[in-house]
């Protein structure tokens, strides 16, 4: 991390591990990590859709969590420029931080999408993936391999005989 980074508490390194997120908690009326716990409920909607199910805290797309007595400002990362999610992400951040005591406001600042790469992935959340595309690539193995099995057997002859 650069000192200029250091000393404002950014957290920009491409490969920041997600239990590093950077937290700044000004005056103690409600803690990043209660807010940071909060955000693991909110699962990102690409890896549902694949079965995964990870949250936006393990993945890596929180980049920091900022407290200023009743404010609270989350910045996260995209994982694409092309990403139609975020009315979802700011929907589901702002609800669940929204209703914890001492919260105020929420914001919720999103980058353009070219930060994040699966570096920043926790390491249970890597072998989560992992485990998950490897089930995949053995139900397409085997299903390919039935229907290799299939298109090699003789067929019986539907032909009449000859009385």
């Amino acid at each position: 991390m650069s000192a200029d980074a250091e000393a404002t508490g950014d957290d920009v390194g491409p490969a920041a591990p997600t239990d590093d997120v950077d937290r700044i908690d000004a005056d103690g009326s409600v803690s990043a990590d209660r807010i940071c716990e909060r955000l693991r409920d909110v699962v990102d909607p690409c890896s549902a859709a694949t079965g995964s199910n990870l949250d936006i805290v393990e993945l890596g797309l929180v980049k920091a969590v900022e407290v200023d007595g009743g404010d609270v400002r989350v910045r996260m990362r995209l994982t694409s420029p092309m990403c139609h999610m975020v009315p979802y992400f700011y929907e589901e951040v702002e609800g669940r931080v929204s209703d914890l005591d001492g919260v105020a406001s929420v914001d919720l600042d999103t980058d353009a999408g070219f930060e994040w790469s699966e570096d920043q992935m926790s390491e249970a959340a890597t072998e989560k993936r992992q485990a998950l595309l490897d089930e995949q690539a053995a139900r397409y193995e085997a299903e390919r391999a039935e229907q290799a099995e299939q298109t090699d057997r003789p067929t019986e002859s539907t032909t009449p005989s000859d009385a």
